[in-house]
């Protein structure tokens, strides 16, 4: 058990960039609609939000057209220090009405992103907290890897 609660999973990386540019990549809302998606998906436009201080709302749509629906997360930052360290709530929906909505009291998971400038590369790393079921872990982290990948075609 963290401070977190308990890990479902994390994925880490180092990526040839640095860490403004990856501050960037992960706060900014055109940034993050560019690349925040599976490499065969992407995100559904006008759906990415992002308020990066302690408060501030974030959202995204993922068209998931392979299967014939919209993925949906929202939450809000709990945690940014600058460079270093983003953490938010992630509540997830295909409904686009919630999504609208965006209720506070959803169930959520904790979302810890940290970032590291090492030489010549920044290490990033992506941890969720909360309940998952066995099953779903691996699946959730495999997408996060995507995810990761897309975010290095987008910096490169």
């Amino acid at each position: 058990m963290t401070p977190y609660g308990d890990l479902a999973y994390s994925v880490e990386r180092e990526f040839a960039s640095t860490v403004e540019s990856m501050w960037h990549a992960w706060t900014d809302p055109t940034a993050l609609e560019a690349w925040y998606h599976p490499t065969t998906m992407s995100c559904v436009p006008g759906s990415v939000t992002s308020d990066p201080v302690v408060g501030g709302a974030w959202s995204t749509g993922i068209d998931v057209r392979e299967f014939g629906f919209q993925a949906y997360f929202y939450g809000w930052y709990t945690e940014v220090e600058r460079h270093r360290r983003l953490a938010h709530t992630m509540s997830y929906t295909q409904a686009a009405d919630e999504f609208a909505a965006r209720d506070r009291n959803a169930p959520a998971h904790l979302v810890v992103v940290e970032f590291e400038e090492r030489t010549g590369v920044t290490w990033v790393k992506f941890s969720q907290f909360g309940d998952l079921p066995a099953e779903e872990a691996p699946r959730a982290q495999a997408g996060i890897e995507n995810y990761f990948d897309s975010l290095g075609n987008f910096l490169t």
